[in-house]
């Protein structure tokens, strides 16, 4: 995107990660726009690579989902090219929601669901710990996720702050 973001666009982001059903006719009245001017915007944010998509929450157990775990790894070798290959290979079990790779003791940080806890054994001794690099895998079970549906936003647009 050539230009800043402005207000309208945050308005625009805003509203989209609350509710990312919202018609452009609807998106055009809460940011205040004629909707072809609305239209536009979304378009140019899709374009800049700002807005990078519209999902569903889906509810875990609708799809078998019984059981989420956060699974914590800690790699022999730390390589670019076998970052990128432990990645890959994570992201192609379909129980593997995200991976996180981070600085410190833990490498990677797993969020995986599963049917049940026989299936998480299994992704965490068949499939895990049949990579070479890992050195070390230690599984916490989650009780409850709830997340907020927007990110924080530490830009200022003119006008917002009092200076």
């Amino acid at each position: 995107m050539e230009r800043t973001l402005d207000r309208t666009d945050f308005g625009i982001i805003a509203a989209l990660q609350n509710d990312a059903r919202l018609s452009n006719k609807e998106l055009a009245n809460r940011v205040h726009l004629a909707p072809s001017s609305c239209l536009e915007r979304v378009r140019r944010l899709r374009e800049a690579g700002v807005l990078t998509g519209f999902h569903a929450r889906v509810e875990p157990k609708a799809l078998g989902i019984g059981l989420q775990a956060m699974i914590a790894v800690r790699l022999d070798h730390h390589s670019g090219d076998i970052v990128t290959a432990f990645q890959d290979y994570m992201l192609a079990n379909p129980a593997v929601i995200a991976t996180y790779y981070l600085a410190g003791k833990t490498d990677f940080l797993l969020h995986v669901a599963v049917r049940d806890a026989e299936q998480l054994r299994s992704l965490a001794v068949d499939y895990i710990t049949a990579r070479p690099e890992v050195n070390h895998v230690e599984t916490s079970l989650i009780f409850e996720h709830r997340a907020r549906p927007d990110l924080p936003r530490f830009v200022d647009v003119e006008g917002d702050r009092d200076d």
